[in-house]
């Protein structure tokens, strides 16, 4: 059964940014969003947006999160273009490829993860709130993982970004209120470009085959891995007025693998 998203999401003409955009769930929340009538735009890097096909109607703007000068630059340009934000989802991530324990972690590998993960929304929240104080009742929504609360050997450098990334979106959350919410979704693994490798950057040796989705797949109650649409329906709900009243919260989309 398909969902109905069009009674989560926020009203036609909302006017949402997302960083990471052209990523798999990027672009899927991009075409369910801008067919339901909101006014969509996609930051991601250039190789990424050269490599996807937003959807009609969806400007693509080249960024990179580790440049906070291109977040400057992309969110001045929104300005000029929409006037105010109602709304700002951070999908942007990366993982190492393949896992590995805490001991195998180098420096660069620890910092890229903290930098991508965790800074970058942070950058990126900076860039955009003059324009979510513009707009009405704005929402920023963070795309964590489960592994931030509940860690699995071989993905701690993983888990502490956003388990980071988790505590930025309560910090956000508090001091933003009552003009600002901010929530973040925490779903399992998805059998995407992301948990192969990532999109964007160069392919790391091993990327095709570190993640079992059988075994993954195995434990969980729902019998079967998420789906990115899993994920879009939580998203539009918590930039939603559905979700007036909600801040500070972490949602996890699991099919029931986290139990609290």
């Amino acid at each position: 059964m398909s969902a109905d998203f069009a009674r989560l999401s926020p009203p036609p003409g909302a006017r949402i940014a997302l960083v990471g955009g052209a990523g798999g769930i990027g672009l899927r929340l991009a075409e369910v969003a801008a067919g339901l009538g909101l006014r969509v735009a996609a930051l991601d890097l250039p190789a990424a947006l050269a490599a996807a096909r937003l959807p009609d109607g969806v400007p693509g703007f080249a960024v990179d999160v580790t440049a906070p000068e291109t977040l400057a630059e992309a969110f001045a340009a929104l300005g000029e273009l929409w006037g105010a934000l109602d709304g700002l989802v951070y999908l942007t991530g990366y993982a190492l490829v393949p896992s590995r324990p805490l001991q195998a972690v180098g420096d660069a590998d620890w910092s890229a993860l903290i930098e991508t993960n965790l800074t970058g929304a942070f950058r990126s929240f900076l860039a955009a709130r003059p324009l979510l104080e513009r707009g009405q009742a704005a929402a920023v929504v963070t795309v964590s993982s489960t592994l931030g609360t509940f860690v699995m050997p071989g993905f701690g450098a993983y888990a502490a970004s956003k388990a980071g990334l988790e505590a930025l979106t309560r910090a956000i959350a508090v001091e933003g209120a009552p003009m600002l919410r901010a929530n973040a979704v925490a779903p399992s693994a998805m059998d995407t470009a992301f948990v192969r490798g990532g999109t964007g950057r160069r392919p790391e040796p091993g990327a095709e085959t570190w993640f079992d989705p059988v075994r993954y797949a195995a434990p969980i109650p729902m019998g079967r891995l998420a789906e990115v649409d899993d994920v879009i329906g939580p998203i539009l709900f918590l930039l939603g007025p559905g979700a007036r009243f909600v801040t500070g919260q972490v949602l996890t989309v699991s099919g029931g693998r986290h139990l609290r």
